[in-house]
């Protein structure tokens, strides 16, 4: 189970409510030192909100084999110091479904539909000041980047948040609220996959 939107959106806290085991795509991004690493247009600072900024391979590779084999090792991403500070494994045991979220989830649908491993894929969308203030606060709270970096990249999001939410349903997540989507993952639970047919035969 995909479960993208932008950030602030309130992925992980939803991830969490379901009592399903919870991959951290965010763990997949590339450190800090890394010279692919985009920039914003205009700036020196790093656009750790564009698909560059991530391993989408590793991210790809992990999932695949949770799938196959219920348990792979993932890397534990510190986003202070944009750096992989660790390895640890992660198992799903005998749960048939699982979550994995983060603002690029969306991107890597068609790779995980062509993997045949895709139980549905969703957007969560709400206000964008609402998402603006939701992340602020998360990120001043965890200390994430510098006050000044923190509040550049939260107007520039909150600007670009409705064309967010346009290009991860362009790429196949479906845009939902908290409560659809928690409806969704109770179907996707059940075994009641809820993908247009179109996207299922992809």
């Amino acid at each position: 189970m995909l479960l993208a939107g932008p950030s602030g959106s309130g992925k992980s806290s939803l991830a969490a409510r379901t009592g399903l085991p919870v991959l951290r795509l965010d763990d997949f991004y590339k450190e800090g030192n890394d010279p692919t690493l985009p920039r914003v247009t205009g700036s020196a600072d790093i656009d750790w909100d564009s698909p560059a900024s991530w391993d989408a391979d590793a991210a790809v590779a992990a999932i695949g084999e949770l799938c196959e084999t219920g348990r792979t090792d993932v890397p534990v991403y510190d986003l202070a110091t944009s750096s992989r500070v660790g390895r640890d494994s992660f198992d799903i045991a005998r749960t048939p479904l699982f979550v994995a979220e983060g603002i690029f989830a969306a991107d890597i649908v068609r790779r995980c539909q062509e993997l045949g491993v895709l139980a549905d894929a969703l957007c969560l969308r709400g206000r964008p000041s609402t998402t603006f203030r939701r992340r602020l606060a998360r990120d001043l709270r965890e200390g994430r980047k510098s006050v000044p970096f923190l509040l550049r990249r939260g107007w520039r999001l909150m600007r670009a948040e409705r064309g967010i939410v346009a290009r991860q349903a362009e790429l196949g997540a479906h845009p939902c609220g908290k409560a659809e989507a928690l409806g969704r993952l109770a179907d996707a639970a059940a075994g009641r996959c809820r993908l247009p047919a179109a996207r299922q035969a992809a």
